[in-house]
Order: structure tokens, then C-alpha cells, then sequence
């Protein structure tokens, strides 16, 4: 019986037009009416992911910051895992030797050195996941976007760095030349041991702590819950979902995932823009009900 399962945002539940379909909208509550608890899985902040999510009317928990944060449906923060600022500061020296655009986020907020940068690197992962969406469009939906509303742009990341109030929760790093631009700089970043290095597009990697990663933090909400790994499903699209694609007990590949997460997931539902996530959820009440 499925009691909590876990859902990638960019890809999964949003479909080509960034938006979630009145479908999934309907299979989520119903699930929840079902006794099934929702978690909508994300790189995004708290604030972002919570306004998008009350906009189309869920009420749901949330995974932030690939894992960083795990909040309950009632906005109580139940994990936290941020990345040591010794660790954070290493990852920054690297990245900026290869001279490869980042930013440092908080649990709160996304600090930035170039806004012109954000905007045209926000387009192109928007491009990344939405193929039929122009270059124009996108950096226009980019610069209206709520991400940018919600950055702070700083001069030097040095004194964010050296503040010890400061949580680093992940640092993201953007290039438009796709996976081949961060090789070197991956390497060396994982090198450093303790990390996890993901991405959520061709045009980005996100460096958390290892436990700030989706699945890990999905089972340790899981086991403060008292469920089993057989209880938890995880439902994503790409690679920085494939921690708890693997972690739960049933993983399940979006039609439009990437090869690498179909490989792993043991259940294949529809794609995003067919309401994949709906299809699903459908079947694990149908399911649950028989048992």
C-alpha cells in the first residue's frame, strides 16, 4: 500500500507550459482524500515552491532545495541538511577558477553577482525542459519570472561567505554550452567528498550536502512518519531525481524521462504533458483500495 509519494516539479507535475493540469490537480486531492500524503520534490526555495503550488489550489508538503529542507503540509520544517560553509566556500573557489556562472542559495534566499547572467541562463534551462518554447519567449518569461523576483544581487559572494550566520543550503551554477562546460569543475567538486552534484537540466549542476539529496531526505521523513520503504513511492523526469527514484520502494519514470531514470524506476507512467502524474496517482488508489 502507497501512503506517501514524492513528486518532481519541472518535468513531472508541471507540463510543457509550467503549469499543473486541473487533472493532476483533481488525482492529487483525491489521493489525499485516499490517505496517500503528497511531497512536491524541488530545487526550488520554500517561498517559490509554496506560491506555485497555492496557485493552483494543493495543499501539499514539500522537499526543497533537492533535499536540503523537507516541510510537512503544515509548513513545519521536518529535515534540514545545509552545506558546511567550509565545504560551500571550496565549491565557490572552483567554480569561479573555471569561470563558471553560480549562485549561492539560502532557505530563503538566491544570491547573485550578474542579473543579465540569471536571466539568460534561467531561459535556457526553461528551453532545456520546454523544447518548443522559443529562445525570445523564454527569456521574457525569465525575466517576469518569481525566481528573479526573489533573487538578492550582490557584488562578492566573499562576505555571504565569511558570515556565520549565513546556511548555504545549495550553490547552482549555469552554463548554455550544456554538460560538457562543467566536466572539469564536477570532477573536482566531487573530489572534495561529502557533496552531491545533480542537475535538473543540460544547462546546470546543483551541489548540495550528500544528505541534501531527494531520496535520502524523503526516507528520513519517511521513517519519522513510521512508513516503510515499501509505502513510499517517488514519481521524477531527470537526473536529480534518481536518489529517490532509487531510495523508494516504487519508482516511477515520467513517459518523457530521461533514459537513465526509465532504466532505474520500476513503473513507467504517461509524460508530462499527458498528465503522467494523475495516471498514476489514479492507480495507487485503485490499488491501495484492493488491500
Amino acid at each position: 500500500m502507497i501512503k506517501l509519494v514524492a513528486c518532481d516539479l519541472d518535468g513531472t507535475l508541471f507540463n510543457s507550459n509550467i503549469t499543473v493540469s486541473d487533472e493532476n490537480v483533481a488525482a492529487i486531492k483525491a489521493a489525499q482524500k485516499n490517505g496517500i500524503e503528497f511531497l512536491v520534490a524541488t530545487g526550488r526555495s520554500p517561498e517559490q515552491s509554496r506560491k506555485v503550488i497555492k496557485d493552483f489550489g494543493i495543499n501539499t508538503g514539500f522537499i526543497n532545495i533537492n533535499g536540503a529542507l523537507v516541510f510537512d503540509a503544515n509548513g513545519k520544517l521536518q529535515v534540514k541538511n545545509p552545506l558546511p560553509t567550509a565545504k560551500a566556500k571550496q565549491v565557490a573557489d572552483i567554480l569561479d577558477r573555471h569561470h563558471i556562472y553560480y549562485e549561492l542559495v539560502t532557505s530563503d534566499l538566491i544570491f547573485s553577482k550578474d542579473i543579465s547572467q540569471r536571466v539568460v541562463n534561467l531561459a535556457r534551462a526553461l528551453t532545456a525542459l520546454n523544447p518548443r518554447l522559443s529562445f525570445k519567449k523564454a527569456v521574457a518569461t525569465a525575466a517576469g519570472s518569481n525566481a528573479m523576483l526573489s533573487m538578492t544581487y550582490v557584488d562578492s559572494f566573499t562576505d555571504l561567505l565569511n558570515d556565520p550566520e549565513l546556511e548555504v543550503m545549495k550553490i547552482i551554477s549555469f552554463d548554455g554550452h550544456g554538460p560538457e562546460a562543467f566536466v572539469e569543475a564536477k570532477k573536482e567538486i566531487m573530489a572534495l567528498g561529502d557533496v552531491a552534484v545533480t542537475s535538473s537540466s543540460p544547462a546546470n549542476i546543483e551541489i548540495n550536502d550528500a544528505k541534501a539529496q531527494k531520496g535520502p531526505a524523503l526516507m528520513e521523513y519517511a521513517k519519522k512518519k513510521g512508513l516503510k520503504r515499501e509505502e513510499v513511492a517517488a514519481i521524477g523526469d531527470n537526473l536529480n531525481d534518481e536518489s529517490m527514484i532509487r531510495d523508494a520502494g516504487t519508482g516511477v519514470a515520467m513517459g518523457n524521462a530521461v533514459p537513465a531514470i526509465k532504466k532505474l524506476a520500476q513503473v513507467q507512467t504517461k509524460t508530462n504533458d499527458e498528465n503522467g502524474v494523475a495516471y498514476i496517482l489514479k492507480q495507487f488508489i485503485s490499488e491501495n483500495a484492493k488491500e
